[in-house]
């Protein structure tokens, strides 16, 4: 009779685990890539996202020199924004703090970004820029 108490208890306890651990996977997954589309999610971080970012930062510190300049920064921050979206879309959103960073905080920061860059307002753009990449920092200390 004790064996048999012994033998459910773990059956429970694996079973409990097994679904936990599922659970776990598939929340980390989502992370990691879309549910159909084969990007994985690491690539889409630094393909397009650092990429911008850094550009616009280094474009940033002095200011576009000219229209063009000014044109290339909003093309970034365009860029930015639609990765919000993409972000977003496909099962990649595991939670709420991803939700809030990328659903908000990137696309409100960016397209703020595109219009102090259409302005050509350094100050606008670089505060903008800030917000940006405070959404960055909300998942990756979090």
């Amino acid at each position: 009779m004790k064996s048999a108490r012994i033998a459910v208890a773990v059956l429970i306890t694996v079973g409990v685990c097994g679904l936990s651990s599922s659970s776990f996977t598939n929340a980390f997954a989502q992370i990691k890539a879309g549910k159909s589309r084969p990007a994985a999610t690491k690539y889409l971080m630094r393909g397009v996202v650092k990429s911008h970012c850094g550009d616009l930062g280094s474009m940033l510190k002095e200011g576009p020199k000219d229209d063009e300049a000014w044109d290339t920064a909003a093309c970034h921050a365009a860029c930015l924004n639609e990765m919000s979206y993409v972000l977003m879309d496909d099962g990649r959103c595991p939670d709420g703090v991803w939700a809030a960073a990328a659903g908000t905080t990137l696309r409100e920061g960016s397209a703020a970004l595109m219009a102090a860059a259409e302005a050509k307002d350094l100050e606008a753009a670089n505060a903008a820029f800030k917000t940006v990449t405070s959404s960055c920092a909300a998942c990756h200390k979090a």
